[in-house]
């Protein structure tokens, strides 16, 4: 009876302490060199102590899911699911925009199609509820088709390129090195848009995010600053290391350096048919919380906007069934104190 005594005060006392900087943080990515900065964060000790438990999902919606249930802490992923998250009340907020896609998207077109018209009634393929279906519904909506005159099927990259290939799909859209797998393996392919183009470059419609689950924000809110300097620390030390950097990402995400360089470049610089790094500065002038102006003409305070865009869309798709405020999915605490 004396050691059950024990025993039961043993795991009363464990179940009691509460969090500390020594324990880990669960947070994943999806295999894509942008979200690679965590690797190096963890390589090189940039994360002031804090652990970091890193998972590769491919599937945003299941590490947005594991976050709901407790499971994770924090994910990179695209940046349009705060509005889902504030309309579905999943106890999920975005802290910050991490790095506009400048050309590393694209919507590829299969061999014989030419124009949007000719889409009607085809199969596109898209990761659905997230940025790629929006991309998508923004093209087809500029060329004169309407997005219930497709098909759209939810696949992941590897799926996509498998569909496109296969001809299951007549057009997708892909990030790199994606896009480029299917351009090398179909060479009569078109390339219908992609996000150098002013509209999707200046609203930075087409980028990265970080997401928090509000417990681990509310609970934990010292880790929580810590873990998005680590991720800008993360950022300075690629942009002065570029070739060390790269390699680090490459081996987290056990992609070739070419792979990660095709995405990221080799000089630590913004890269034209990849994606602009942000650091934390650009970051919070995105976000509003410092003024001043961004490369590319890319809007200051840019994420109400955003936002709002990205709203637009989840109501005509019907992911999100009302409109809510910036503030109901958006927590820049971490941010603010990162700076």
């Amino acid at each position: 009876m004396k050691y059950l005594l024990s025993v039961l005060g043993f795991i009363v006392a464990l179940t009691g302490v509460p969090a500390t900087a020594s324990e880990p943080v669960k947070l994943s990515l999806f295999s894509w060199p942008g979200y690679g900065f965590w690797f190096i964060a963890k390589e090189k000790g940039l994360t002031e102590g804090l652990e970091l438990d890193i998972s590769i999902i491919e599937d945003p919606y299941q590490s947005f899911g594991l976050m709901t249930a407790g499971a994770l802490h924090a994910t990179s992923s695209t940046a349009e699911y705060g509005p889902i998250a504030a309309d579905k009340d999943v106890g999920i907020k975005l802290v910050t925009y991490t790095n506009p896609s400048y050309g590393t998207d694209k919507i590829i077109l299969a061999p014989g199609i030419t124009a949007a018209e000719q889409l009607k009634g085809e199969t596109v393929a898209v990761l659905e509820g997230g940025l790629t279906q929006i991309f998508m519904a923004e093209w087809l909506t500029d060329n004169g088709v309407d997005i219930s005159e497709v098909n759209f099927t939810n696949l992941i990259m590897d799926d996509a390129v498998g569909a496109m290939v296969g001809g299951t799909a007549a057009a997708a859209e892909f990030w790199e090195p994606f896009g480029s797998q299917v351009l090398e393996a179909m060479p009569e392919a078109t390339v219908a848009a992609d996000s150098t183009q002013e509209k999707y470059i200046t609203t930075a419609l087409l980028g990265d995010a970080l997401y928090m689950a509000t417990e681990f924000l509310e609970s934990r809110p010292e880790d929580a600053a810590k873990l998005t300097r680590a991720y800008f620390n993360a950022v300075d030390f690629w942009k002065a290391n570029p070739t060390e950097g790269n390699k680090i990402i490459a081996k987290g995400l056990n992609f070739n350096v070419a792979d990660v360089e095709q995405v990221l470049g080799k000089d630590g610089e913004i890269l034209k048919g990849g994606i602009f790094v942000f650091d934390r500065k650009q970051a919070a002038i995105f976000m509003g919380l410092k003024p001043g102006t961004l490369p590319l003409n890319i809007a200051s305070d840019g994420m109400k906007a955003h936002w709002d865009i990205t709203t637009d869309w989840w109501l005509k798709f019907g992911f999100i069934d009302k409109r809510m405020p910036m503030e109901a999915g958006v927590d820049t605490t971490p941010l603010a104190k990162a700076l």
